[in-house]
């Protein structure tokens, strides 16, 4: 009988994976108070109200980041009383409405532990990591849930230099956890206490001197960064432009490697230049490796915190959609946003930067952002919840038919993060549409909540998870989970996937209402049929119908067969027999094995 606890699929999905003594790799072992508001410029809030002509009052950029942004300095008296504090609210509050972030000035930081939990980010307020030093750790362990790290979701990271007090620091996280501008002088364990459950993560612009120990973790992407080393792999570990990689070895260790990323560009972050807070935002690379501030001051631009209009919880779209019209950016800071029409942003190198996963709720169906067809917007570092009312789309980067050259400048999209259902009943028929050409999509996790509040196969119904229209679109770290028909589907020419992790939909009543005309199941990731060129690098996807293990996939990817659409490295797994799959991609890959937990791979397709 199936467990009926919430991450049944990943507990049964993995035996014990404690390492023994000495041992090298492990392979497959999973298959195994609030702070008083913190003022940043002189600039009052100001309401909206119209002014004597009639138009409303221009919106002032900069001011107050409010009571959950939380700044310390090194002089700051009891910082780990504050950090505990946060940490008590937020170790469990999987579905909760706190929102914190935690910034630390440069500086030297000692006998710190700074434990998160859900909805916290943490972040040094320096140009390079280098800047803002820990001697101590940020810590990520599941003790709230007996151990189990496949549910730490929503907490990050960045910008900071870490000395662990053991050596080896501790970030044992699952999906929308990123790890970031981070320079850990030690190792870093990605296993939560006990070597027990984990279900994958992200390593972006970081330098890691030690060794970087996996263990448990079933799945795992690192762009653009320096390893000391990596210890072992269970199902499908990804770098791309990372030195000190593992060699190219899939499926025997999982490793897919690949030398270079073809495109990236940082995300941007909040930093103090004197006493003044600006937002860094850095340049594009291409074939980029390594990180990018290792020589210093890192390349690109930035804007003071006046040139963005600081929102608060409670504020209106239309007050929202005004301060883009006036030509401000967005910070958002933490907390919940409910939006009655959607964010619409027109204007080329618009940025909206999230802080502590500021989270936006669209009202009544509608579309919580849309962004033009112009060059350059960036949107980073916030969550999308689905609203009762189904919405046709949550996330659309450009219009219909969209059409112009962005590749200098390309929109990106990074830390986005989307949710229908589990925090309450939400709906979508498409989460993500990418119509705009050159957009880079650098972590997002688009999740249809299989367990929470407001969860069942109509409940929370959201047909389409990513819909990319877009031609030359490269995603990196592509976490799309649960939903009802296909969860990426991809129309644009040129695009390009570097990781993908995916897990069917848990809840499928039966057989007939996942049918696909004549085929079994819809593909986690499907490539349309007139596409002529596309390539994916190091993909998953994962079955586990609970509800009717009888149920069968025909293949977990579908793609047109040409000589330009190129797959390396995919895999298929059957988490502990709860359905099959038939194949891996179109009709090629054996079957999954009973109830063995082994992954079914190709390495190159076609």
């Amino acid at each position: 009988m199936p467990d009926p606890s919430p991450s049944a699929a990943r507990r049964d999905a993995q035996p014990d994976s404690r390492p023994t003594v000495g041992r090298r790799t492990l392979l497959g072992a999973a298959a195994a108070a609030t702070a008083a508001p913190v003022v940043l410029g002189a600039a009052a809030r100001a309401s909206a109200a119209p002014a004597p002509c009639g138009k409303p009052r221009a919106l002032p950029g900069g001011g107050d980041l409010g009571p959950n942004v939380l700044v310390f300095d090194p002089s700051t008296p009891g910082i780990q009383a504050r950090l505990d504090e946060v940490f008590r609210q937020q170790e469990s509050a999987q579905f909760g409405t706190g929102r914190y972030a935690l910034l630390f000035k440069p500086g030297t930081y000692h006998g710190l532990n700074a434990q998160l939990g859900f909805y916290t980010s943490i972040a040094g307020l320096g140009l390079s990591p280098d800047d803002t030093t820990i001697n101590g750790d940020v810590t990520v362990d599941a003790g709230w849930f007996d151990g189990n790290a496949t549910q730490n979701f929503w907490r990050s990271a960045e910008n900071l230099a870490l000395v662990p007090a053991d050596g080896t620091n501790r970030w044992a996280v699952a999906q929308a956890a990123p790890f970031r501008r981070m320079h850990v002088r030690g190792g870093l364990n990605l296993a939560p206490s006990g070597y027990g459950w984990a279900s994958g993560g992200y390593i972006a612009d970081s330098r890691i001197d030690g060794q970087i120990g996996p263990y448990s973790q079933q799945q795992w992407y690192t762009r653009d960064s320096a390893i000391g080393s990596w210890l072992n792999g269970v199902w499908n570990m990804v770098f791309s432009g990372v030195e000190g990689a593992p060699a190219q070895s899939f499926p025997d260790p999982p490793y897919t490697t690949l030398t270079t990323t073809p495109v990236s560009r940082e995300k941007p972050f909040l930093y103090l230049q004197g006493s003044e807070y600006r937002v860094f935002l850095p340049e594009k690379r291409t074939n980029a490796r390594g990180v990018t501030w290792g020589n210093g001051t890192p390349r690109g631009t930035s804007l003071p915190l006046t040139r963005f209009y600081v929102a608060r919880p409670g504020v209106t779209a239309a007050t929202l959609n005004q301060a883009l019209e006036q030509g401000l950016h967005l910070l958002l800071t933490p907390g919940i946003y409910h939006l009655s029409e959607p964010l619409r942003i027109n204007r080329a190198n618009t940025v909206v930067l999230g802080l502590g996963y500021a989270t936006l709720i669209p009202d009544g169906g509608v579309t919580a952002v849309k962004v033009a067809d112009v060059d350059g917007v960036r949107l980073a570092g916030f969550l999308v919840d689905a609203g009762p009312v189904n919405s046709p789309t949550l996330l659309e980067i450009g219009p219909r038919g969209a059409s112009r050259d962005h590749s200098a400048n390309p929109t990106t999209v990074q830390d986005v993060f989307i949710r229908i259902g589990g925090a309450g009943p939400g709906k979508a028929t498409t989460s993500m549409v990418i119509n705009n050409r050159h957009t880079i999509i650098d972590h997002t996790w688009v999740w249809r909540a299989d367990h929470g509040d407001g969860v069942g196969w109509e409940t929370n119904r959201a047909d389409y998870g990513v819909v990319v229209n877009g031609d030359d679109v490269l995603a990196t770290g592509l976490f799309v989970e649960h939903f009802n028909k296909y969860d990426v589907q991809w129309f644009g020419q040129r695009g390009r996937t570097i990781f993908f992790q995916n897990e069917k939909a848990y809840d499928a009543p039966n057989q007939a209402a996942i049918q696909n005309g004549s085929v079994k199941g819809y593909a986690a990731y499907r490539v349309g049929d007139a596409v002529t060129s596309h390539e994916g690098w190091g993909l998953g996807s994962y079955c586990y119908y609970n509800v009717d293990p009888t149920i069968v996939q025909h293949h977990g990817f579908a793609a047109p067969t040409r000589p330009n659409v190129r797959f390396h490295n995919l895999l298929v797994v059957s988490l502990g027999g709860q359905g099959q799959y038939e194949h891996v991609i179109n009709d090629t890959g054996a079957p999954t094995s009973g109830t063995s937990t082994v992954p079914s791979t190709v390495v190159s397709y076609p």
